[in-house]
């Protein structure tokens, strides 16, 4: 049997063997829109706030973008796995109340409460990706049944056992100030403080990245993000896979929501609310695709900080707060459009 000559002056080459040059590369990152937005957000409130370039304002400016950015990265993670969690607001609010209540009422130490408010919003957590998995709904409506669930069970429970909508103070407690030590201390460098939010966010981002790039778990995220069937077919643990990631967004939801309780030492039960979007926002502002399977936590952190220097940077410029809302709609808006336009110039140039 004789075979056929592939047609001369055609040469077949594995695309995976191409040579890509850096530039390419960086063309092809996810976060470069983020990054480009970055740049202008930040010229422009330098332009426009005096006081933006100071010192005292980069601490204030990061310290926002990490209460965002801290749960940005885990949902992040989640989108490019090709799931959303509405619920990921008032669990924060719900883990910085569990360990209040628990801490208060049984006159513990503070830290019996933390280790309670880890393990309920853990299972919390656990409960999002196990119904999603075994109920074949969509995420939407699942981790929506578990924001009004949430949101109810933090008004009610907080008014049964305090008799308000707030908790009472813990900071007489044995145990708050290592607590506050580890979840809401500040350090002071060069003369600027900065909040120990700042380290979280960091080492959640770096994490983050690390499993993403270099982990198993990490190309199970982008495959099942990718198509969960043709994921499954090659042998990823699909259902494992978003149940962790589900887990990764509890456990950051914990680590806000200590923060939250060992800031002001009391909380009130309706906040959070509506921060789910802002974690949403921020993801796709930093490259990932409603769609799934493209991404990065470094874009995460990007779009985080984004969202504090233009919530840092319209105080600053004593603007009306009001237009807050504006500009991070705007942003996200032109975000999108050029993280489409530059995907499809990188895609034109292979």
């Amino acid at each position: 049997m004789s075979s056929t000559a592939p047609p001369s002056g055609i040469d077949h080459v594995d695309e995976r063997l191409l040579r890509t040059t850096p530039l390419k590369k960086f063309l092809a990152r996810p976060e470069l829109g983020s990054v480009v937005g970055a740049l202008a957000v930040f010229v422009f409130f330098a332009v426009f706030a005096d006081s933006f370039l100071r010192a005292s304002s980069l601490g204030t400016v990061l310290y926002a973008a990490s209460t965002i950015g801290i749960m940005a990265v885990p949902v992040a993670l989640l989108m490019i796995g090709g799931e959303f969690d509405l619920s990921a607001g008032v669990l924060v609010t719900s883990s910085a109340l569990v360990s209040s209540m628990v801490s208060f009422q049984m006159t513990a130490n503070v830290w019996v409460g933390v280790g309670v408010s880890l393990l309920v919003t853990l299972a919390i957590g656990a409960f999002n990706g196990f119904m999603l998995t075994r109920t074949g709904l969509p995420s939407f409506i699942i981790t929506l049944g578990t924001f009004l669930m949430l949101t109810g069970l933090n008004l009610g429970l907080t008014k049964l056992i305090s008799g308000t909508v707030s908790t009472k103070t813990i900071a007489d407690m044995e145990g708050f100030p290592s607590a506050r030590k580890l979840f809401a201390s500040q350090l002071t460098v060069g003369g600027v403080e900065f909040k120990v939010t700042i380290l979280w966010w960091i080492g959640l981002v770096a994490l983050a990245t690390w499993i993403l790039l270099r982990t198993r778990f990490g190309n199970w995220i982008f495959a099942v993000g990718g198509g969960a069937d043709a994921a499954r077919a090659v042998g990823v643990p699909v259902h494992r896979t978003k149940i962790g990631l589900y887990l990764g967004v509890a456990f950051c939801a914990w680590v806000s929501g200590q923060h939250l309780l060992f800031s002001f030492d009391v909380v009130q039960s309706g906040e959070g609310v509506g921060n789910e979007l802002i974690y949403i926002i921020a993801a796709v502002i930093g490259g990932c695709l409603i769609t799934g399977g493209y991404g990065s936590a470094i874009g995460s952190a990007i779009g985080a900080l984004i969202f504090g220097m233009t919530s840092k940077g319209i105080v600053y410029a004593e603007w009306n707060p009001d237009w807050f809302k504006f500009f991070l709609g705007a942003m996200l808006l032109l975000a999108t459009l050029l993280n489409a336009w530059i995907r499809k110039r990188v895609e034109a140039t292979k």
